[in-house]
């Protein structure tokens, strides 16, 4: 037969029940016979249980439960503790990051994973789920890849949308994450810039509201290798955000700003404003007549305050940023034919964010949209 397991309170009445034996005169070894159990269990309950009362036996139980509890619960605390000390670095936000974080500890704490994951409050099916790689999964990073080494300048949003054009379907989030994965660099935002308001909410600029209705010019300088200056006359359309010159040369004065405007004009047509800061050549009084002539209104900046011609100003950077700064002109013939290279793929395959990542003007659709989307028209 199995030994049988006495409660406290069963233990307590057979010591009462040996008292009375004894004080009768009974022996150890016939008392012991008399309880059913052996004289080493007898001496055992009476060196743990002798003097105590049921009552005072169910206190002890409970306190010994109780202490069982709080030790169970240090030992938890202390692992855990130890468990969020070897992963403080960062929170475990993805599910890649989770997986490394359990893998880390288990590999130098050697807990289970079980027992992390609760500690780190992470469920064990993402931390044991084993992706399984799409088919076009190496040809898409190919592609990402070789955008951005191609385009250095521009972020997951804008490769996404040189690959869509490319005939991909990819989301815009499988491409971020491959874009991450492989350790690619988006460029540094620019700090957003608030737009002037008056009092009572109006604007101060002139918004465009179709094509031709404000274009806006500027002046960008650059040098070529031996230190000679280059200056760049920047047009742009602020509605489609279409370049629509951009003159290279050594010096450029009132005639040929005139030149430059009458060239654009005969191919997209006359605006109804004309955008610009306060510069000598831009307040010449034969390009004012010139402009009054051929039915342009000229709208001029507060002095100090280029912000106001945010839209080419925009622009400027784009253009510094992902060309002049790296590259180098040796020839102001050069320049002449590298900057109008990239004035072109700028209008006809760079996405704009602004456009819903197209390219203001592309070739392929560019007549058939026309119609339907005339913000993508020239």
């Amino acid at each position: 037969m199995p030994k049988k397991r006495f409660s406290s309170e069963e233990i307590i009445h057979k010591l009462r029940e040996a008292e009375v034996l004894s004080a009768q005169g009974r022996t150890i070894a016939e008392i012991s016979r008399q309880l059913g159990v052996t004289e080493q269990t007898y001496f055992r309950w009476r060196k743990e249980y002798g003097g105590l009362k049921v009552d005072q036996a169910k206190r002890l139980k409970d306190l010994e439960t109780e202490n069982a509890r709080l030790r169970r619960a240090l030992s938890d605390a202390v692992i855990d503790n130890q468990i969020l000390r070897e992963v403080k670095q960062g929170k475990l936000l993805s599910p890649m990051r989770r997986r490394q974080a359990v893998a880390h500890v288990h590999a130098h704490l050697g807990y289970a994973q079980r027992r992390i994951c609760r500690a780190l409050h992470v469920t064990r099916s993402s931390v044991r789920y084993v992706s399984q790689p799409r088919s076009d999964e190496s040809s898409l990073t190919q592609a990402v890849i070789a955008l951005a080494s191609q385009y250095g300048r521009y972020g997951y949003r804008r490769v996404h949308a040189l690959v869509r054009a490319q005939g991909g379907s990819a989301s815009r989030s499988r491409v971020e994450r491959i874009w991450k994965r492989e350790g690619l660099k988006a460029p540094t935002k620019q700090p957003k810039r608030g737009r002037l308001w008056l009092a009572d909410g109006s604007c101060l600029r002139l918004r465009p509201e179709h094509p031709h209705h404000v274009w806006s010019w500027d002046f960008v300088m650059e040098r070529t290798h031996d230190g000679r200056v280059l200056k760049i006359l920047v047009l742009i359309d602020e509605y489609t955000r279409k370049c629509l010159a951009l003159y290279v040369a050594r010096q450029i004065r009132s005639n040929d700003v005139i030149d430059v405007l009458a060239d654009a004009m005969l191919e997209h047509g006359i605006p109804e404003h004309l955008r610009s800061d306060n510069g000598p050549e831009m307040v010449a009084h034969n390009l004012r007549r010139w402009l009054a002539a051929v039915g342009s209104k000229t709208m001029y900046i507060e002095p100090g305050s280029p912000w106001e011609n945010g839209y080419c100003e925009s622009f400027n950077g784009k253009f510094r940023d992902e060309l002049l700064n790296g590259e180098i002109f040796y020839t102001l013939r050069e320049a002449q034919v590298v900057i109008e290279q990239w004035r072109r793929h700028y209008n006809t395959v760079r996405p704009h964010s602004a456009l819903n990542y197209r390219p203001p003007a592309p070739e392929a659709f560019m007549l058939a949209t026309a119609s339907a989307h005339p913000r993508l028209a020239a």
